[in-house]
């Protein structure tokens, strides 16, 4: 015999009991999202009132420093030139974060996918939210910090505008350093430091995200389009079964 569950004795229905995991997915999400935004801009927040631009910190031997920089444009440093460029950078992240909430939470609600893969997204959606707010929102709540300590929320307002604000990063990891050979084409004589992009909690989530994605969850998106393929198949077959039901009946009327 097969046991059904009487989920009437406990007064939960089938439905509420996979509404729960439901809800428990998307409060998991919402709590990396948050747990990542806090550390993110109480990092920033500090390093911009307590730090002037260039001055760091030696956390560990010479691998690990804390060094504040700023910069106009995107993740490890990467620049975007011009006023323009910065303006168009900051609405295509606002763009990207909206179109990039509106996957993760629409695919929350499918039980079959991964939570793994849903919190790699929610790690890249929150870390672009983390810079974006700095894009947004710096430029005029804080001063500059050009051979002095920023202030919040200053007297005379702030270093610059709304979308023309500028990202915080601190964490510097120059692992490895020598010079390179003078005999070497090209940077021969120069000298080489890795890793020297300097980022921020809001970079290393988004990569972090995208490294679990393409390391764990490739297959995802292929299952999603096979996924789409067969609905599609589906469309078309039923379309075709009417088609084919409608010519039957023109058929069958014709021939009274």
């Amino acid at each position: 015999m097969f046991y059904i569950p009487d989920f009437s004795i406990s007064g939960k229905h089938p439905g509420c009991f996979l509404s729960g995991i439901m809800k428990n997915r998307h409060i998991k999400l919402l709590g990396i999202i948050f747990f990542i935004l806090l550390a993110d801009q109480v990092l920033k927040i500090w390093v911009k009132t307590s730090f002037s631009l260039g001055d760091e910190i030696v956390v560990f031997k010479n691998w690990f420093i804390l060094h504040f920089v700023e910069n106009n444009g995107m993740a490890f440093g990467f620049e975007f030139a011009g006023e323009y460029g910065k303006m168009i950078l900051s609405i295509f992240r606002i763009v990207a974060v909206i179109a990039i909430g509106w996957y993760l939470f629409k695919l929350a609600k499918n039980k079959a996918i991964p939570f793994g893969f849903l919190a790699s997204i929610a790690l890249i959606f929150s870390g672009a939210i983390g810079n974006i707010i700095d894009s947004l929102f710096y430029g005029m709540i804080f001063n500059h910090s050009y051979g002095q300590i920023a202030d919040i929320f200053p007297d005379g307002g702030g270093y610059s505008s709304f979308l023309h604000g500028r990202v915080v990063d601190m964490f510097y990891f120059p692992i490895l350093q020598f010079q390179i050979p003078e005999w070497f084409p090209v940077r021969g004589g120069t000298d080489f430091i890795f890793f020297r992009p300097v980022f921020n909690i809001a970079d290393s989530s988004i990569t972090v995200g995208i490294f679990s994605i393409l390391l764990f969850y490739r297959k995802q998106f292929n299952n999603e389009t096979e996924e789409e393929n067969e609905a599609e198949t589906e469309e078309l077959t039923d379309s075709e079964s009417a088609n084919r039901s409608e010519s039957d009946i023109d058929t069958s009327d014709g021939t009274n």
